[in-house]
């Protein structure tokens, strides 16, 4: 499962529907519906959220608003909460290694939308996260 801390824009169409099949198990996990994943690193950000349903709702939105923006159809209507959220911090050493793991996929994955993204020094996060200084998070398994 990768959540992305980066904004669903740098996406390839095989990235931006991946993140969305693996937003949508995250709420799963989160509504305590499922029997794996529950213990995945990459939810603990949301679990510490005020209203955790809220921040996987609020992400899951901007991933489908990307979606449209493109042409494609999301269905909404599995989201538990939408709306806005509190912002959650990310660090920019997490933003960096996100960006870096995306552009080597990209690479290999589409060529097209890396030569696009490739000379980007300082992308921007998905807006449920607000940068701050630091190292990568403790729970990403780099």
């Amino acid at each position: 499962m990768r959540l992305w801390s980066l904004h669903p824009k740098y996406l390839d169409r095989m990235g931006l529907t991946a993140l969305w099949r693996e937003g949508l198990l995250a709420q799963r996990v989160l509504e305590g519906l499922t029997r794996g994943y529950r213990a995945h690193p990459q939810l603990e950000r949301f679990r510490a959220a005020a209203d955790p349903l809220q921040a996987i709702g609020f992400y899951l939105e901007t991933v489908a608003g990307e979606a449209a923006r493109r042409g494609y159809s999301f269905d909404v209507s599995k989201l538990r909460r939408a709306g806005s959220a509190p912002t959650i911090a990310v660090s920019r050493g997490q933003i960096e290694y996100e960006w870096s793991h995306l552009l080597h996929k990209l690479s290999r994955r589409a060529p097209e939308t890396y030569a696009r993204w490739a000379g980007l020094k300082k992308p921007a996060a998905h807006p449920l996260f607000i940068v701050v200084p630091g190292a990568v998070a403790p729970w990403e398994r780099t």
